[in-house]
């Protein structure tokens, strides 16, 4: 639901009716007291001296997992179409799960128990949080009338209203959003004025839309955070870093998942075993990407159909299905992972015909070539698999949204957001 996460965490859209529940003190001081001192203080009396070094180091370390999940979990749920309650769980298993492995490889003492025990009341008490504020009505929103805004009332889980006139606007709403790059009147500018004075989040047409829909215009090449058209430099270093490590560390639990599909497919048909394509990467460079073959082999003059996979498609095996619907025909792409040519996220790399076949047909389409490509990325947790120009254009929004707000916060999003795709089956074709 649009919205949702805004009324639970970001307290932005309702500082006008903020109650106890949606303050940050509140909901961080109880976690850490329920989550944390408590644990500690029932275990501290039966503890031996001995043990006592253990317990202390499990307290600050139980302190830093519940804090920097607790703001791991807020940033995520910033990003718009985000259900906040399928967040919290990953959220916290991944700041306790850095803590330990931290903990661990500096060969430092703690209390398994009194970790575990805290990663299962923090997440409980923050999905008593969430389920609290559920009870809030859905976003409401203050429409200022001119400029380019009337489109907006077609974006769903929002009660949209029409402003007309400013001296009759009493209603209090969870934000007014208006054409800022329009001239607008006098009057209404002192409305948008005092309303932001008062602490109502005012905000412009453009990135509301954002906000509530995940995608980015492609009228105009759009800017990211810092204003630059390339995105996070330091970020897109740390982040090839990282892909290169968590390839290495995940291979050796690959390797009998490939040797197992690997018989599996050369059960079902004939053919390899894997398919290679030469697909549009990094910096408009093409390369050869790997994955499982999931389809019979089938010999085509059209290169641009051979490329696409369409719903139900004949050419898809029993094995296949299977794999696709369950994403790991994409796994043998870890390769490419090493090799620089991908990432674990990222906007999907194209065949390289519809990709010039798209670039013919849609302005700045070249533009998504800016960072690597990944295995999952935001359009595939939010759209899925598309062929046709007109849902490519709409992917293609997904894609510069995630380049404009290219981040180590919308990467985990996206993380939790694809092991629920990959359950649920979201998008396979």
């Amino acid at each position: 639901m649009a919205g949702e996460s805004h009324v639970m965490t970001s307290g932005k859209l309702t500082s006008a009716r903020r109650s106890l529940w949606h303050r940050v003190r509140f909901q961080l001081g109880v976690g850490l007291l329920l989550a944390v001192l408590i644990p500690y203080a029932v275990r501290y009396p039966f503890e031996q001296a001995a043990d006592l070094g253990a317990l202390n180091d499990s307290l600050t370390g139980t302190m830093i997992g519940l804090i920097a999940g607790y703001y791991a979990f807020r940033r995520m749920s910033h990003y718009p179409g985000v259900r906040a309650s399928y967040h919290i769980l990953p959220s916290f298993a991944v700041s306790y799960g850095v803590i330990l492995a931290a903990f661990f490889f500096a060969r430092l003492d703690y209390s398994r128990l009194h970790f575990l025990f805290s990663f299962l009341l923090a997440a409980g008490w923050y999905y008593v949080v969430y389920f609290k504020l559920q009870r809030q009505r859905r976003l409401s929103i203050g429409v200022v009338p001119f400029g380019a805004v009337g489109h907006l009332i077609e974006v769903p889980d929002v009660t949209w209203a029409m402003l007309t006139d400013p001296a009759d606007v009493l209603t209090p709403f969870d934000a007014i959003v208006a054409d800022l790059r329009f001239d607008i009147p006098d009057q209404w500018e002192r409305f948008l004025a005092d309303r932001a004075l008062a602490g109502t989040f005012v905000m412009h047409v453009k990135q509301m839309e954002e906000s509530l829909t995940g995608r980015v215009s492609i009228e105009h090449l759009s800017e990211n955070n810092l204003g630059s058209l390339i995105p996070g430099i330091v970020y897109a270093k740390v982040k090839r870093l990282w892909d290169t490590a968590m390839a290495i560390a995940a291979l050796p639990f690959l390797l009998p998942v490939f040797a197992i599909v690997a018989l599996l497919i050369r059960l079902d048909s004939p053919g390899p075993i894997f398919f290679r394509q030469q697909r549009m990467g990094y910096r408009g460079e093409t390369f050869s990407m790997v994955k499982f073959r999931s389809m019979g082999v089938h010999a085509t003059d059209d290169a641009r159909m051979s490329a696409m996979t369409r719903d139900d498609d004949h050419r898809v095996t029993g094995v296949g299905r299977v794999l696709r619907r369950y994403r790991i025909d994409e796994l043998p792409q870890v390769i490419n992972i090493l090799k620089g040519q991908m990432s674990w996220i990222g906007p999907r790399p194209e065949a390289v015909p519809l990709s010039q076949w798209y670039e013919a047909e849609l302005p700045f389409y070249r533009y998504r070539h800016i960072v690597r490509p990944g295995i999952t990325g935001w359009a595939q947790v939010n759209q899925g698999h598309v062929a046709e120009v007109d849902d490519v254009v709409r992917k293609l929004q997904y894609d510069f949204y995630y380049i404009k707000n290219f981040s180590f916060w919308l990467d985990l999003l996206i993380v939790a957001r694809t092991i629920r795709t990959v359950l649920s089956g979201f998008g396979a074709r």
